[in-house]
C-alpha cells in the first residue's frame, strides 16, 4: 500500500499524508461527499473532485496490485522468475505494461514456433541469427527429418525439407520478437504519436443512403490517431460497427511496393541488424516482415484502437458528466406555481398545473393543432387554469410541434393581461420558457411516477415533470435515469458501467452540494444523499408519512434501518425548515452543535440571532473555538455556514428572450443578435436554442476572442448567451454562430474556403482555424460532424 499511496500522491499532487487519510476514510464507508465537507481537517481540505480522483486511481491501482501478484506466482510457479524479471514486472506502471512482459510466459494455444522448438529448429534460428554470413539452406540440411503422421491418422508436423526447416525459422524468430515487451512498448508508442487513423467508406454501400450519408465527413479521411477528437474517433467506431466504414491504422508514410515498411525498419533496429547482402540476410529480412505483417500489425492496430476508444470514452463521458452537473444545477424557479405543456399534434397538448409546493393540482389535454385545430377553444381553457390557480410561469417542453406550443403560450399571456385589463386587476407578469423533455417519457413510465401519481394517466405525467423541472431541476431529474436525460456525447457508444458509475457520482456531488429538505424531498433525491441508499430513503418517507414532518435530526435515528454511520455520513446534508433547532436548516453538521454553543457563549447572542449577521460572526477567528476533534478549517466552515445559513449554491433564475418573429429556421438572417440558452456542450462547440425548433452551433473557435482549447471554459449547459448569426443552411437545418459579436457574417459571395473559415470550419487542405486537425482532414469536419451529434450520430 506504501507505493500506492506514493503514486497516487505523486498523481494528483498531494502529500502521502492526505492520500492515507483519505484512504482510511473511504475504506472505513465513508463517502466522498462526507469526506469532502466533513472531514477536511484530516485530508488537509481534499475536495470532492480530488477525492473522486483518488477513489478512481485507487480501484485501478488495487487492481493492477493484485494483477502483478498472479503474474509473478504464474511465472514463479513456471521456475522462470528471475531478479530482472521480477524488477521488470514492479516498475510496471500500467497494466498494459504488466501484459507485454508476461505475454512470453502466458499459456497459450500451441504456435507453429511451439512446434517448430519442439522438433529442434530453435538452434538453427539461434545460429543464423548470430552469423548471418552462414548459408541458410545448407546450415537447414541437418535438421531435415521424416514426416510425421498423428495418433489419429493425420499428418504431423512436416519439417522433411530444408523450405519447411527455415519456415519453422521465421516461425520461432517472429514470435520470439512479437513477445519482446521493450519492442512491442516502443512501436506502439511510435505510431501513436506517428500513424494515422484511417477510413473510407465500404464499397457496397450507397453513399445516398441518408444512414450512409451521416458519416460523409469519414468517406475520405485520416488524422493522427493520437490526435484525433473524442467525437471524430467514436463517430469512425460507429460506421465502422454499423459497417459503413472501414478503419484502418496506416503508417507515416506507406512504402513503395518491394520495399521494407516503416515499422519493419524500427524492429530491425531494435534488434541491431541490417541487410548487408550476407547469406542469411534475406531470410531474416523476411523473418522481420514477417514480424510486423503477421504477428504484430494487426495487434498494435488493436491495442491502438483500443486506446483510442477508451481515450475517446473518457471524454465523452466527461462532456456528459459537466452537461448534466449544469442541468443539474440549473437556477430553479423557485416555489412558484407552474403549468406544463407537452405539446403533440394530433394527440394533443398535454397540460398539468403544479402549486408551488410542486403538487399536481389539475390536468388537462387540448387541440390547437391539426387536426382539430381548436386554438380558441384551446385558449379559454389554459386561461381558466391560469385564473384558477395563479400561475405563474408556463413550461414548453422542446419535442414536436413545440414551437407552434411556443406561440399559443404567447398568445395565452396577451389574454391573460386583456382579461386582467378588463377586469381592472393588477396585472401580473406570466413567463414562458421551453424546457428539455428528455427523460419524461421514461420517467412517466416509471413505478415512481405511477405511485407518485397513480390516478394520472401517463400521457399527463409528462407535463407534471416538465413543470416541476421549471421550479427545481435538480429534484425532478433526480428521477430519472442520468443517460435518458439527453446532454450527452455518442453516449450509447461508451462503456455503459462507467458512464452510470460517473453519473452516479455527478448525481451524488450535485444533490449534496445543494442539501434537501428532509420534509419534502421524494425518496429518489434521499436515496441520492450521502448514505442513503434507496431502501432507506423509503424508511425516511413511510416515517415521515407515519410520524408527520421532522422536527429535528435527530429524529432521523428513529427511522428503521438508520443507523448512527447512516446518521453520520447523511445528517449534515439534510435540512429541516422550520423545526425545533434553527442549525437544522444548515450546512452544519450536528456534530459540530457543541463548537456552535461556544460561538454563542462568546458572542452572547442565542442562535437566532446570530444567523444571518455577517457584522457580528466576521470578527471570529476560528482558532478561538478549535477543539480536539475539529480544528480551524472546520470552524470556519461553520461561520460561513452561519453567516449565510441554507445558502443554494445555485444561480439565480433567468429566462432567454427569443426575439420576436423569428419562430423558424426560414425567419434567421445573417447578422441578426439573438439570445439563447445553450442547450449543449461538447469540446468541439456549444448547441444554442433560438427558439426556432433547431439548435445553432458556435464552433469552439467562435466562442471568444481568443483561443480556447475546449468549449466549457467559456460556457456551460443552460447557460444565457447572446449570439450572432454567421451562416443558415436550411435545406441542411444547420445555424453557425457566433458569440463575437462583431465578427462578420459569412459572405456566400466569397471563396469557398473563406466560408468555410469564418463558420469556424477547416476546408479541405486548409486545417482548422482551432488548430485542430490535418491537411486532409474531412472537409467541413468541426461544423458538420458536431451537427451530426445531435442528428442521429448523437445517442440521444
Amino acid at each position: 500500500m506504501q507505493q500506492i499511496f506514493r503514486q497516487l500522491a505523486t498523481e494528483i499532487k498531494i502529500s502521502e499524508t492526505q492520500v492515507r487519510a483519505a484512504v482510511e476514510l473511504l475504506d472505513g464507508g465513508a463517502t466522498v461527499p462526507f469526506v469532502a465537507r466533513y472531514r477536511k481537517e484530516a485530508t488537509g481540505g481534499l475536495d470532492d473532485v480530488q477525492l473522486r480522483e483518488l477513489d478512481t486511481r485507487l480501484s485501478y491501482l488495487r487492481e493492477m496490485e493484485d494483477r502483478r501478484a498472479s503474474i509473478v506466482k504464474a511465472i514463479d510457479e513456471q521456475g522462470k522468475l528471475t531478479d530482472a524479471l521480477r524488477a521488470a514486472l514492479a516498475g510496471a506502471a500500467t497494466k498494459q505494461e504488466l501484459e507485454d512482459i508476461y505475454l512470453p510466459f502466458k499459456q497459450k494455444r500451441r504456435t507453429k514456433g511451439q512446434i517448430a522448438r519442439e522438433f529442434g529448429i530453435e538452434p538453427l534460428a539461434d545460429k543464423l541469427l548470430a552469423d548471418p554470413t552462414l548459408d541458410p539452406q545448407e546450415e537447414a540440411k541437418s535438421f531435415c527429418q521424416p514426416a510425421t503422421t498423428l495418433d489419429d491418422g493425420k499428418p504431423g508436423p512436416d519439417f522433411s525439407t530444408t523450405f519447411a526447416v527455415l519456415d519453422g525459422v521465421r516461425d520461432i524468430l517472429s514470435e520470439r520478437w512479437a513477445e519482446d515487451a521493450q519492442l512491442v512498448q516502443s512501436l506502439r508508442e511510435w505510431l501513436w504519436e506517428e500513424g494515422l487513423l484511417r477510413s473510407k467508406k465500404v464499397d457496397s454501400k450507397n453513399e445516398s443512403d441518408p444512414e450512409v450519408a451521416k458519416f460523409r465527413d469519414y468517406f475520405e479521411y485520416d488524422e493522427p490517431i493520437g490526435r484525433v477528437p473524442s467525437h471524430r474517433a467514436l463517430a469512425v467506431f460507429r460506421g465502422r460497427a454499423l459497417e459503413i466504414l472501414e478503419a484502418k491504422l496506416v503508417q507515416p508514410q506507406e512504402p513503395e511496393p518491394g520495399q521494407a515498411s516503416l515499422a519493419e525498419g524500427r524492429i530491425a533496429l531494435h534488434l541491431g541488424w541490417s541487410h548487408q547482402a550476407r547469406k542469411s540476410d534475406d531470410l531474416i529480412r523476411k523473418c522481420v516482415a514477417w514480424t510486423w505483417r503477421v504477428k504484430l500489425g494487426l495487434s498494435t492496430e488493436r491495442d491502438l484502437f483500443s486506446r483510442l476508444r477508451e481515450d475517446a470514452e473518457k471524454v465523452a463521458i466527461k462532456v456528459f458528466a459537466d452537461n448534466l452537473r449544469d442541468l443539474l444545477l440549473a437556477a430553479p424557479a423557485g416555489q412558484k406555481t407552474v403549468m406544463g405543456l407537452d405539446p403533440g399534434i394530433r394527440t394533443g397538448v398535454k397540460v398539468a398545473v403544479v402549486d408551488a409546493t410542486g403538487k399536481l393540482v389539475e390536468t388537462a389535454t387540448v387541440y390547437p393543432h391539426e387536426p382539430r385545430k381548436d386554438w380558441e377553444g384551446s385558449l379559454h381553457t389554459l386561461a381558466k387554469l391560469v385564473a384558477k390557480h395563479g400561475v405563474q410561469l408556463i413550461a414548453i417542453g422542446n419535442g414536436t410541434a413545440s414551437r407552434e406550443t411556443d406561440k399559443l403560450a404567447a398568445d395565452l399571456i396577451k389574454l391573460c393581461a386583456k382579461m386582467l385589463a378588463a377586469q381592472g386587476a393588477e396585472p401580473h407578469q406570466i413567463e414562458k420558457i421551453v424546457v428539455s423533455e428528455a427523460g419524461a417519457s421514461v420517467y412517466s413510465a416509471s413505478e415512481y411516477a405511477s405511485q407518485e401519481m397513480p390516478d394520472v394517466d401517463v400521457s399527463l405525467r409528462g407535463a407534471a415533470s416538465i413543470a416541476r423541472r421549471l421550479q427545481d431541476p435538480l429534484a425532478e431529474l433526480v428521477k430519472i435515469d442520468p443517460k435518458s436525460i439527453g446532454v450527452g456525447q455518442y453516449q450509447h457508444d461508451v462503456n455503459q458501467s462507467e458512464l452510470a458509475k460517473t453519473l452516479d457520482t455527478v448525481v451524488e456531488d450535485c444533490v449534496n452540494g445543494v442539501g434537501v429538505d428532509l420534509n419534502t424531498a421524494s425518496a429518489p433525491l434521499l436515496s441520492r444523499v450521502s448514505g442513503l441508499s434507496g431502501t432507506v430513503a423509503k424508511a425516511v418517507v413511510r416515517w415521515r408519512e407515519a410520524n408527520g414532518a421532522f422536527v429535528d435530526r435527530q429524529q432521523l435515528l428513529k427511522v428503521s434501518g438508520l443507523g448512527a454511520k447512516t446518521f453520520e455520513q447523511s445528517a449534515g446534508f439534510l435540512r429541516i425548515r422550520g423545526g425545533e433547532n434553527p442549525l437544522d436548516m444548515t450546512g452544519v453538521h450536528p456534530e459540530t452543535y457543541p463548537v456552535v454553543e461556544q460561538i454563542i457563549v462568546k458572542t452572547g447572542k442565542p442562535i437566532d440571532q446570530l444567523m444571518g449577521r455577517g457584522e457580528l460572526l466576521k470578527p471570529l477567528k476560528p482558532e478561538q473555538f478549535e477543539t480536539e476533534n475539529f480544528g480551524a478549517i472546520t470552524v470556519k466552515d461553520i461561520l460561513a455556514e452561519l453567516e449565510k445559513p441554507g445558502r443554494d449554491p445555485r444561480p439565480d433564475f433567468k429566462v432567454a428572450r427569443f426575439n420576436d418573429g423569428v419562430e423558424d429556421i426560414a425567419d434567421l438572417q445573417e447578422g441578426m443578435v439573438l439570445e439563447g440558452t445553450v442547450s449543449n456542450v461538447a469540446q468541439f462547440g456549444a448547441f444554442v436554442d433560438l427558439g426556432v425548433h433547431q439548435d445553432g452551433l458556435v464552433h469552439v473557435s467562435q466562442l471568444a476572442n481568443k483561443f480556447v482549447q475546449d468549449a466549457r471554459e467559456v460556457v456551460k449547459t443552460g447557460q444565457i448567451v447572446k449570439v450572432k448569426v454567421l451562416e443558415v443552411d436550411a435545406a441542411r437545418k444547420r445555424i453557425s454562430l457566433t458569440m463575437k459579436l462583431d465578427a462578420a457574417p459569412v459572405r456566400r459571395d466569397g471563396p469557398r474556403e473563406n466560408r468555410f473559415e469564418a463558420a469556424g470550419r477547416g476546408p479541405r487542405g486548409g486545417g482548422f482555424s482551432s488548430g485542430q486537425g490535418r491537411a486532409t482532414a474531412p472537409q467541413g469536419t468541426a461544423m458538420s460532424s458536431a451537427f451530426e451529434k445531435l442528428k442521429g450520430l448523437q445517442g440521444k
